[in-house]
């Protein structure tokens, strides 16, 4: 038995790179379609949000002179692709699938709405809500939590490529030490840069526990699904 019946996972751009320095490592992308179809085979409804890093970021882009607005409307461009790219990976794996945007672009994908995508979910497809939350300033991150709150998900699975969250760097400082639970509260005072702030403040007051985890790691979604511990649950 799966351990929750519908979730939102949180991709980021930059772990469907690969071993790549830029855009879709084939190989990754496949792995997390077929880790991801085995949780529709279980029973799970999925959610997905997914970063756009590996292709563009809207707040680098401001850096080099892009102007923001345009920089971030490039960025959920971006989160476009890499839902598209997901979305052929799943369907190849024979899973039914739906694309949303949070921009109109049809046939690209549906325009999103809560009951759409509901209704998707509860038909057994993956459902990819693509495009950020279709305004500029607003990261994935925060899409993700939004997303997550709006399809009624449990939790938020944030799959990174850190197995959880820790008092520091841990790929910069080994001394870094992992938690096992942690509050938002707890996360916003030591500040700890899991997510931005909106984004964080967002699921502590909708009450949506978060659980970091490498998703890197083939296997680790299933243990997590299965109540294996680990990672970090963010919780209120």
């Amino acid at each position: 038995m799966a351990k929750y019946k519908r979730i939102l996972l949180k991709l980021s751009g930059e772990s469907l790179m690969g071993t790549q320095n830029y855009g879709i490592d084939t190989e990754r992308l496949n792995e997390y379609a077929e880790q991801i179809t085995e949780l529709v085979n279980s029973g799970v409804q999925v959610g997905i949000v997914i970063g756009g890093g590996n292709i563009f970021r809207g707040l680098s882009g401001a850096t080099i002179g892009f102007d923001r607005v345009k920089g971030d409307q490039m960025g959920m461009l971006a989160t476009v692709i890499n839902s598209l790219a997901l979305n052929s990976a799943l369907q190849a794996a024979g899973t039914k699938t739906k694309v949303f945007t949070s921009i109109r672009m049809e046939p690209v994908g549906e325009f999103y709405s809560k009951d759409k995508a509901i209704e998707a979910l509860e038909s057994g497809m993956v459902t990819i809500i693509s495009g950020g939350t279709g305004n500029p300033y607003f990261t994935t991150d925060t899409a993700s939590a939004l997303r997550g709150i709006e399809i009624e998900a449990e939790i938020m699975l944030k799959g990174t490529r850190v197995d959880g969250v820790y008092n520091a760097d841990p790929e910069k400082d080994p001394n870094a030490t992992k938690f096992e639970k942690i509050s938002f509260d707890e996360i916003y005072n030591r500040n700890l840069k899991i997510m931005d702030l909106t984004a964080t403040t967002l699921c502590k007051e909708n009450n949506l526990p978060i659980l970091v985890f490498n998703m890197d790691k083939k296997g680790n979604l299933q243990k997590v699904m299965s109540g294996e511990s680990i990672g970090t649950i963010v919780h209120n």
